[in-house]
């Protein structure tokens, strides 16, 4: 009996010891003592990490101009473009360089109301709490305990310095969601009918806001910015917003960086060494993005892996790293 040449295992099979150090979880049973690597710069969560957005925003000077004249002016930004092209995060940027405090986040859906953005007034919590029987020294927390401000009327209470406000994806909203603001953008203030009624020796009402550990002053139930915040309205341009509330908003598109672009976020997001193993990566990326939609933040998952040990190139990993956007990809 002919003895059948043994076949050579496939180049993807072989493992080199960096190799078998990247693959943590084996899908052998095994179990095994390991170190969990350190997070991706933009996937640090826990207090004193960097946080999503903060790690350096590559932007050229025609797209600062836009932002600077928002600024100026106190006008909205409209920011459109393909998916993973820093438009969110474009927010957390301006926020960090202007020091500005945290970004104030309203991610919009379809259920999404103007007046939850604004407030909330928790009456059953206080109505509860005023049939608890009373004592002789009894103080109860004021209605301004039962009444939170949103991300948007805490953007818009009075404060020395604006705040950055980033309502995210407004197109995926109701239709009239973008006139409900219009009023809110050309005025700066709003009423919380709550505390208007109240009488007036309580004119004055500490109320919560979206910051921890903060509270607003709010005068006859009426609030108003002192200072117009940095507003920065997403879009994924999945319909048209009314013509009067484009006119009150400043255009900007953020277009899908070319390569010079590409690694410039690559370095500042990883450094140099990685973005000099990035090469082939890089091409890979605007060849399947000329095809199919792509996100640059799966480039930058692509680098990471790559820079952590992880073969790429083996297995049709790559292909899972850069799986097109589009449903028909």
């Amino acid at each position: 009996m002919t003895r059948q040449p043994e076949k050579e295992a496939p180049a993807a099979a072989v493992s080199t010891a960096e190799d078998e150090k990247w693959r943590l979880f084996r899908g052998d049973g095994q179990q095994r003592a390991v170190t969990i690597p350190a997070a991706p710069p933009w996937r640090r969560f826990a207090e004193g990490d960097t946080a999503p957005g903060v790690t350096p925003y590559v932007i050229g000077r025609e797209e600062t101009d836009v932002v600077n004249a928002a600024i100026h002016l106190r006008r909205p930004l409209l920011v459109t473009g393909h998916p993973g092209t820093g438009k969110s995060s474009l927010a957390s940027a301006v926020a960090h360089e202007l020091t500005l405090g945290p970004v104030l986040h309203w991610p919009v859906n379809s259920r999404a109301t103007l007046q939850e953005a604004l407030y909330r007034y928790d009456a059953i919590g206080r109505l509860q709490q005023s049939n608890l029987e009373r004592t002789a020294d009894d103080k109860r927390p004021g209605i301004g305990s039962f009444l939170r401000l949103g991300p948007v009327g805490t953007a818009f209470a009075a404060t020395e310095r604006p705040r950055v406000l980033l309502v995210d994806e407004l197109d995926k909203g109701d239709l009239d969601l973008p006139n409900d603001l219009l009023t809110l953008f050309e005025e700066g203030t709003f009423e919380i009918p709550e505390l208007s009624r109240l009488p007036e020796d309580q004119a004055d009402v500490d109320v919560l806001t979206a910051d921890p550990h903060r509270t607003a002053k709010v005068t006859r139930g009426v609030v108003r910015c002192t200072e117009f915040p940095v507003v920065v309205i997403t879009s994924n341009g999945e319909r048209d917003f009314p013509p009067a509330f484009r006119r009150r908003c400043l255009p900007l598109h953020l277009g899908d960086p070319d390569e010079q672009r590409l690694g410039e976020i690559i370095a500042g997001h990883l450094g140099a060494d990685a973005l000099a193993d990035a090469g082939d990566l890089v091409q890979a990326f605007l060849a399947q993005r000329a095809v199919g939609e792509l996100a640059t933040d799966q480039l930058l998952n692509a680098v990471f892996l790559r820079h952590g040990g992880a073969r790429l190139d083996a297995e049709g990993l790559l292909k899972t790293v850069l799986h097109r956007l589009n449903a028909d990809g």
